[in-house]
């Protein structure tokens, strides 16, 4: 801001009095893509946030809410936190701002959702839709409903342990996961994109189904190993899931409602969060574990198949977030791989 003094006591004989004039930043937000002029803000005040900029953006463009929009003070750098402050950037008297649509978001919660009644949804409906989905699906041919398998085999169920074990490993994981999504996991950002939404359900439908057919099938066969091969792969199986719900416990301990400190995840009295030596991410290390000890048991391809795409694809995730926090704490253990202890 500027601060300037004027006298007045030559004319009226008064004191000196302090003027204090605002120095509006300028801002200018242009399109990622074409580069083209969207919004030109000549009066934004410097303590204002990227939040209130994208206020003023959905002013001009009602369709584009905040929460559809992502903005950047580079087209390849990432997105701009709603926190964060303008004068706080690196920026003069004036800023240039790329804009990119985020696409048709969905709420997480319908409190403190963007003014999108006709798309928002709660966090339960969200992720009913991704995983009540594979519990449905997976009974569906676990109790071998009509159209599925050939019509003497309908209403039947397979007489092999290691079918009824495997439906009940495959509720169970999925029954995790809607109890830690709606009491454990807490979510950064409010909405979800609807793409990923339709991918996401599309991912978890179809591959359930995939499995559930091969495994549910009449010509099933059991594992070459038996009972033994069975028996040691369930056990495995409900380690790393009794393990992955420790991790996510711990990670919801780190941060409390109504704070931003944020401080890097560690072991705790709890043996299964111990991996937290050796690895950045071991909810995904469990994650992945569980469902190597649900392909060993079941000795079925497609599984196989499920669990090495959910390895590649949260060593991507697990990679970024091991990045994320070597940059972030300079403390951070230097010990620690991203998702395989001492490899990976």
């Amino acid at each position: 801001m500027w601060v300037c003094w004027c006298s007045l006591e030559e004319d009226t004989g008064e004191r000196p009095r302090l003027i204090i004039q605002m120095e509006f930043i300028v801002v200018e937000v242009l399109d990622a893509k074409t580069r083209k002029q969207l919004c030109f803000l000549d009066k934004v005040e410097p303590y204002s946030t990227i939040a209130d900029i994208k206020s003023l953006v959905h002013k001009s463009y009602p369709r584009w809410y905040p929460a559809r929009q992502a903005l950047k003070l580079d087209p390849k750098a990432k997105p701009l936190r709603d926190d964060e402050v303008l004068q706080s950037l690196p920026v003069g008297t004036s800023a240039i701002m790329y804009f990119r649509d985020l696409g048709p978001q969905l709420g997480w919660t319908m409190v403190g959702t963007p003014p999108i009644p006709s798309r928002a949804f709660t966090k339960r409906s969200v992720f009913l839709a991704e995983y009540m989905g594979p519990l449905f699906t997976y009974l569906m041919f676990y109790f071998r409903l009509p159209y599925i398998y050939p019509h003497p085999y309908t209403f039947t169920s397979s007489s092999l342990t290691v079918v009824t074990l495997a439906c009940v490993c495959h509720t169970c994981h999925y029954v995790k996961r809607l109890v830690e999504t709606i009491f454990v996991h807490r979510f950064s950002q409010g909405t979800m994109p609807l793409r990923t939404i339709i991918w996401n359900c599309a991912y978890y439908w179809g591959f359930s189904a995939w499995l559930a057919y091969y495994i549910n099938h009449p010509l099933y066969t059991p594992p070459s190993y038996g009972n033994l091969q069975v028996n040691y792969a369930f056990a495995l199986f409900v380690l790393c899931e009794v393990g992955n719900f420790s991790i996510h416990l711990t990670l919801n301990s780190l941060r409390g409602e109504g704070t931003k400190c944020r401080k890097f995840p560690s072991p705790t009295k709890n043996p299964f969060t111990w991996l937290f030596f050796f690895v950045s991410c071991p909810n995904y290390t469990y994650e992945v574990g569980a469902w190597l000890g649900f392909s060993i048991m079941t000795q079925c391809l497609p599984v196989a198949l499920y669990t090495l795409l959910g390895f590649i694809q949260m060593t991507i995730w697990a990679r970024g977030k091991h990045r994320a926090y070597t940059r972030e704490f300079k403390a951070y253990p230097g010990l620690r791989m991203a998702i395989i202890p001492l490899v990976l």
